[in-house]
């Protein structure tokens, strides 16, 4: 037992050390690192089975400190486990918001042809470039007409509320 224990103990301290490598690993090889630790905790866990059913057959004296020392190895191991579907969780997340990144920054180019098609149809349709200057100038005027009325609006309900109280 105490062969198998000691390699499976070294095995745990490994995957401790690969799990330091995670976090700087290059997007290539993080997929082959994480293979690499989820293979090496199947095969502890196989040892760990393997280890409870010779704890069982150890002497009455010394069962029940083997069977401690195999649960605190099964219980590193699942703090392994977890913490390597903690990382993998993470990075999917991260992946996925990138993702949602991209697809984002591409729809403000769409923004822009679709201006440009507007501008088509409205061509087609007979509008001249002088009509299409001043319905743009006066939508630019507008938004000035209305930052101005939100001001003299909260002017008003300034001068309101002091008034009344």
């Amino acid at each position: 037992m105490e062969p198998l224990y000691q390699q499976t103990h070294k095995q745990v301290h490994e995957i401790q050390s690969h799990m330091g490598r995670l976090e700087t690993a290059d997007k290539q090889s993080l997929h082959l690192v994480e293979n690499e630790i989820q293979a090496s905790i199947d095969q502890i866990f196989s040892h760990l089975e393997r280890l409870e059913i010779l704890s069982s057959k150890e002497p009455p004296n010394k069962r029940q400190n083997a069977k401690l020392r195999v649960d605190q190895l099964k219980y590193d191991v699942q703090h392994l486990q977890t913490a390597l579907r903690n990382f993998q969780h993470r990075r999917y997340a991260r992946e996925q918001q990138e993702r949602q990144r991209e697809e984002l920054l591409s729809r403000t180019f769409t923004t822009n042809g679709t201006q440009k098609k507007i501008l088509d149809i409205a061509n087609m349709l007979g509008l001249s470039n002088t009509v299409m200057r001043l319905i743009e100038k006066r939508a630019f005027q507008d938004k000035y007409f209305m930052i101005g009325g939100m001001l003299l609006t909260c002017v008003v309900m300034f001068l309101v509320v002091q008034y009344l109280t």
